[in-house]
């Protein structure tokens, strides 16, 4: 079991970057594909990208591609979405999630994943 504790949410104005970092518990983190999920008020959850449990293959949602980059680092137990140029659109309840694989196993979809983060608030002003 792993569990997922999301930070580095805020307020940002359109244009600028924030940095999303999802904690994970747990020894055996290298043993999970790991994903970024978001809500937005009355919209239904959408994937953002994921990557695979040695960061070799990632995969991004059309919508965020050249402007988020997800990377993982298995000895600090930690995987980072970078997001630049954000849009008011981007604004949503953010999520890390975790999904038991091997080799190069990505998804993206919310359902194959087995533990979620709390979410952390990102806000894009225009």
């Amino acid at each position: 079991q792993v569990q997922l504790v999301e930070s580095g949410g805020g307020l940002v104005q359109a244009g600028g970057s924030l940095r999303l970092s999802c904690a994970a518990s747990g020894r055996t983190f290298s043993s999970y594909a790991m994903g970024w999920f978001r809500q937005a008020p009355g919209k239904v959850r959408e994937f953002v990208a994921c990557i695979n449990n040695y960061g070799a293959r990632t995969s991004y949602a059309d919508s965020v591609k050249g402007r988020f980059t997800i990377s993982r680092d298995n000895v600090k137990n930690m995987v980072v979405l970078q997001m630049n140029s954000l849009k008011p659109e981007d604004t949503a309840v953010y999520y890390c999630a975790a999904k038991s694989s091997f080799s190069m196993y990505v998804s993206s979809r919310s359902t194959d994943y087995d533990y979620w983060g709390q979410g952390t608030q990102v806000t894009v002003s225009s």
